[in-house]
């Protein structure tokens, strides 16, 4: 789809730190999480939530009291009188709210929105469906995060055999994924530079009230940075099984599931100048999705990348730096051979390959790090892409000027 008046101001959008699963917000629910977070943002960046008249929930996980969607985020921070959808498109749910909120924008529907996109993988819902056929009325159970991963209904196959088929396509060698998840690492490692000077431009940590003690010794711990990035290193890699015998695909070279949120405000170009910094703006130029071929998931985001590309009206030699929802380092492959781009100029402050995927608001940090990766460059072309559930995915076109 192409928009020509939907911009995300400078500035006005941001991410939580990630942590991997049973780390230090298994515990804290994720609408709470998203409530706070979102608030702190915007009162940092001087945007009363009032002024906000769309509100949109991005979320793939269910959290206690999640029946009310968005109208329990907007109302806790003051903007009670507006409300939303609750869209959720698995991995490609930020891509797919960001679609929304530049629709609502460029029909005139409403100048200032925003999506609040998180999830919580840790201690995710034991789904219990009721049965009157089965044994002694015993109801069917579901793990919400888990069972999902091993098994995709349609195809009887899990997310690794996935990349496994797409790795046998490509031909790709062990020694060819394991330079990706290496590169993805060290890109990420120098986004710690200067005391994280990069991801403190755009990354808002996360309050944990209750806790015994705390950092501040009034009962309130916070997580600042990335929890459960495993240093990585060439020897390392190779000492790895593949988690499929006879595979390519370690644990080092595929994600790790997280909890985490992100926030993008959709604005008019008007309104995006006057609220970002500095006045400066990325236009939202398309969005796209795409399928790919049963169990072929890494496949997908190329897909999605050319109908969003095909819309923006420009082919791969126009964009500048790319950002990727890489599950597995196969992906990133899979991209560059087809689409012609070198993966040195994918994710140059690292992906999701390296510090984790809490499904709803992975996409919305990729965005967002694509942003100020344009900005730092002086402005230019972005294009972020990541697949999704069921061999799909969402793909954003973005354009800073300088």
């Amino acid at each position: 789809m192409r928009f020509r008046d939907a911009h995300i101001p400078f500035g006005l959008s941001w991410t939580s730190p990630f942590a991997k699963w049973q780390g230090p917000l298994a515990e804290v629910n994720s609408l709470d999480m998203a409530v706070d977070v979102t608030g702190r943002a915007l009162e940092a960046r001087g945007l009363p939530p009032e002024e906000i008249t769309e509100w949109t929930l991005g979320c793939t996980v269910p959290q206690q009291y999640g029946f009310y969607g968005v109208t329990l985020v907007s109302r806790r921070l003051g903007a009670g009188q507006y409300g939303g959808p609750w869209l959720s498109r698995a991995c490609a749910t930020s891509a797919v709210v960001v679609e929304h909120l530049a629709t609502q924008v460029e029909l005139g529907a409403h100048a200032t929105t925003i999506g609040v996109i998180t999830d919580r993988t840790s201690n995710g819902p034991l789904m219990l469906y009721s049965s009157q056929r089965s044994a002694g009325g015993a109801p069917l159970a579901e793990h919400w995060v888990l069972d999902p991963m091993k098994l995709d209904p349609t195809t009887g196959q899990s997310m690794n055999d996935t990349a496994e088929n797409t790795a046998l396509d490509g031909g790709y060698t062990r020694e060819q994924v394991d330079d990706v998840a290496l590169l993805r690492y060290e890109q990420y490692v120098s986004s710690l530079a200067d005391d994280r000077a990069v991801q403190r431009e755009y990354m808002v940590p996360v309050r944990i009230p209750g806790t015994k003690g705390g950092r501040d010794g009034k009962g309130v711990a916070w997580v600042e940075e990335d929890h459960g990035v495993f240093p990585t290193t060439a020897e390392g890699l190779a000492k790895l099984s593949p988690v499929k015998p006879g595979g390519v695909v370690t644990y080092g070279a595929q994600t790790h599931p997280a909890d985490g949120c992100a926030g993008v405000v959709v604005a008019t170009a008007d309104r995006a100048r006057e609220i970002g910094r500095d006045g400066v703006t990325a236009q939202i130029v398309a969005t796209g999705f795409g399928r790919a071929e049963p169990a072929y998931m890494p496949k997908a985001p190329v897909e999605a990348a050319r109908v969003a590309l095909a819309d923006a009206g420009i082919s791969m030699s126009d964009v500048d730096v790319v950002t990727t929802h890489n599950p597995f380092a196969v992906n990133d492959l899979w991209l560059s051979e087809q689409m012609g781009y070198p993966l040195e100029r994918m994710n140059p402050y690292g992906s999701s390959l390296v510090y984790g995927h809490p499904q709803g608001p992975t996409g919305a940090r990729a965005i967002t790090e694509l942003i100020h990766a344009l900005h730092a460059r002086g402005g230019g072309t972005g294009l972020f892409t990541g697949c999704a559930a069921g061999d799909s995915a969402g793909a954003v076109v973005v354009r800073v000027d300088g």
